[in-house]
């Protein structure tokens, strides 16, 4: 039997299913995918609290949703860092990172277009939760590797520790829960 944790976001309530980190640690999980409502009410929340930008960067996958919206709501346009290298990406920038829920180092990527769209530009880094801050971490390094400015980074949800940190901006604290 699953257990969940009920929390407001962007004043919608939501059930996060819980799942195991390890033997002593639970997360909820938030999966923005699909849930058309709150990546609405929430972008719309967030962009309220951002400083001015110029460019959304974002990491693969959960978060581009939000970059989507973000993006579509503010005018302004939005970079994926890809979790693969693609034929089309010249001249990558890469980084590694390994994050609280992925278990096992990833690499980030971005091409020289997605390179020249952030050079000297103000960036504002997104994701979805910002946990450990290991994939924070990844995406600002491309930032700064491609020349970009980082006016702000992000997230619907603070988790655990991260909440306490004041170099993020974030929409509601998420629990950590321990055994």
């Amino acid at each position: 039997m699953s257990e969940y944790y009920e929390m407001k976001i962007a004043g919608l309530t939501r059930k996060l299913e819980k799942f195991p980190v390890s033997d002593k640690l639970d997360i909820a999980a938030f999966i923005i995918f699909g849930d058309v409502e709150l990546t609405i009410a929430g972008c719309k929340e967030l962009l309220e609290k951002v400083p001015e930008f110029d460019v959304i960067l974002t990491p693969e996958a959960k978060s581009i949703p939000m970059a989507y919206e973000m993006s579509r709501q503010s005018g302004k346009p939005y970079v994926v860092a890809r979790k693969g290298l693609k034929v089309y990406m010249r001249n990558p920038l890469e980084v590694s990172v390994t994050s609280i829920t992925t278990k096992k180092e990833q690499k980030l990527f971005l091409g020289e277009t997605e390179v020249n769209i952030l050079k000297g530009k103000r960036v504002l880094i997104l994701d979805d939760v910002i946990s450990t801050g290991e994939s924070l971490d990844a995406v600002r390094k491309l930032c700064k590797d491609a020349g970009g400015i980082e006016v702000a980074a992000a997230a619907f949800l603070a988790e655990g520790d991260a909440a306490d940190r004041d170099d993020i901006v974030y929409l509601e604290k998420l629990p950590l829960f321990f055994k």
